[in-house]
């Protein structure tokens, strides 16, 4: 479900490899579209999204699940702030499924599963664990754990078995890409490393590529825009935080 904004020529100001383990973060201004591509097949990236001019408003994940009537994201999903207002829209997808609801590894979690994994052992291919690499990133703008909230994993995808219980079931194919607009000016914060619901006990996050360029603002036939009423809403209230 491309939309003009995936499709249109832009200007690409940045490209750059998410080596597995790697944490990243940018401001991504109001209407650039961010590239996220699985190079190898297997790879799942934590993020997290914040207005980047005001960071106390951040993704609010259950706003954005119960007023889409969705459990994952994919192409046309909008990403809403914990302020009603559209933050980041998925204007591009080749997976069909980005989980939302299962959260992220911390050390403790990664030490129970992978073994220590230390630097003095391993050099730069440390075992690295998504809150800590969070909290590095976040500390960059005098953000803390008190900023934490609900994370997206991106190329993965997390279902509900027969039982209830959830269970990981890989999507990502090497190749498959997903596209971000920043609906506003928006802190993004990445970290690339396992799912908690990984099924390998052995440490190998697999490689992403990233780009940026400069897009447009979402039009009035928008396809993210006009997915629901609800989004309609959130589009219209970012409009008028910046008029």
């Amino acid at each position: 479900m491309p939309s003009e904004a995936s499709s249109a020529t832009a200007a690409v100001v940045l490209e750059e490899g998410l080596r597995g383990g790697q944490m990243w973060s940018r401001i991504v201004k109001r209407g650039q579209v961010l590239r996220l591509v699985d190079v190898e097949g297997g790879a799942s990236v934590a993020a997290l999204f914040f207005n980047a001019d005001l960071p106390l408003e951040r993704y609010n994940m259950p706003d954005t699940l119960k007023a889409q009537h969705i459990a994952r994201l994919t192409a046309g999903n909008t990403l809403f702030s914990d302020m009603g207002r559209a933050l980041v829209s998925i204007v591009s997808d080749t997976v069909g499924w980005h989980d939302t609801i299962t959260g992220h590894m911390t050390a403790k979690a990664s030490l129970a599963k992978y073994g220590a994994g230390s630097y003095q052992k391993l050099r730069n291919d440390f075992h690295h664990n998504t809150r800590d690499n969070f909290l590095i990133e976040l500390g960059k703008y005098g953000l803390t754990k008190r900023d934490l909230h609900a994370n997206v994993n991106f190329f993965s995808k997390v279902v509900a078995d027969p039982e209830g219980n959830l269970v990981f079931s890989r999507t990502s194919r090497a190749g498959s890409a997903v596209e971000l607009r920043a609906d506003m000016n928006v802190l993004v914060v990445l970290s690339n490393t396992p799912h908690p619901l990984e099924p390998s006990s052995t440490y190998a996050p697999k490689p992403v590529a990233l780009s940026l360029r400069n897009g447009r603002l979402a039009p009035p036939n928008d396809a993210c825009r006009t997915a629901c009423p609800e989004s309609e809403r959130a589009f219209a209230l970012t409009d008028s935080y910046f008029a």
